[in-house]
C-alpha cells in the first residue's frame, strides 16, 4: 500500500513541477479533478484498469472520455499511467496535486467539530482566530457531532485541539479516580 501512495506522490511531484514551470498549476489542477473524478466512476475506472482489456482498447478509450476534458500534457500523464497499470492511482494523484497547490498558496485546511451547528458568524470568527494561529489562510471544514455535548473540537494539520465537554468531563473523571483531586 505504501508504494502505491509513494508513487501517486511522486507522480503528482512531477506534474505539479511541470505545471509550476508552465505557469500552468490552475489549468493542471482543474482537469486533473476533473480527470479524476471519472476514474473514479465504478465502470469507467474498472474498465481502464483491466488488463485483460488490450493496452491499445484502454489507451483509445482514454483519449475519447478524457481528450475533450484535459489537455495534451494531462492526457499525456494518463497514458503514462495507464500504461503503467497505475490509472487507478489517479484519485490521490489529483488530491496529493491539490495539497501541493494548496500548500504553495499557504493554505492550511482544518476541521471543526462542534456539538452543534456554528452559525456563520461563529465560523468567521473562528476561521479568523485560525488564522492568526496559523499565520496563512485557512479552509475550514465544519462537522457537528452531538456526542461531544459542547464545545469545539478543531484539528489543524496534526495539532488537535479540545474543549469539548466530553473531553472535559474525562478528564475530571480520570482526576477524580485517581485522587489527584
Amino acid at each position: 500500500m505504501a508504494r502505491r501512495e509513494s508513487a501517486a506522490r511522486r507522480y503528482a511531484e512531477a506534474a505539479f513541477d511541470v505545471a509550476i514551470r508552465d505557469k500552468a498549476v490552475d489549468v493542471w489542477r482543474s482537469e486533473l479533478e476533473s480527470a479524476a473524478t471519472i476514474v473514479a466512476e465504478a465502470r469507467i475506472g474498472r474498465a481502464l484498469a483491466n488488463p485483460s482489456i488490450p493496452l491499445e482498447t484502454r489507451t483509445a478509450t482514454a483519449e475519447a472520455t478524457f481528450g475533450p476534458l484535459v489537455g495534451r500534457q494531462v492526457l499525456n500523464l494518463i497514458g503514462l499511467m495507464l500504461r503503467r497499470g497505475r490509472i487507478e492511482e489517479l484519485p490521490r494523484l489529483a488530491a496529493e496535486f491539490r495539497r501541493l497547490d494548496d500548500e504553495r498558496q499557504g493554505i492550511t485546511h482544518a476541521t471543526a467539530t462542534s456539538a452543534s451547528s456554528l452559525t456563520p458568524g461563529e465560523v468567521r470568527a473562528l476561521t479568523q482566530r485560525l488564522e492568526q494561529f496559523t499565520g496563512g489562510r485557512v479552509e475550514l471544514d465544519v462537522q457537528v457531532d452531538a456526542s461531544l455535548l459542547g464545545g469545539l473540537v478543531v484539528r489543524v494539520g496534526d495539532r488537535l485541539i479540545d474543549g469539548s465537554v466530553r473531553s472535559r468531563l474525562e478528564r475530571l473523571r480520570n482526576q477524580l479516580v485517581s485522587g489527584a483531586l
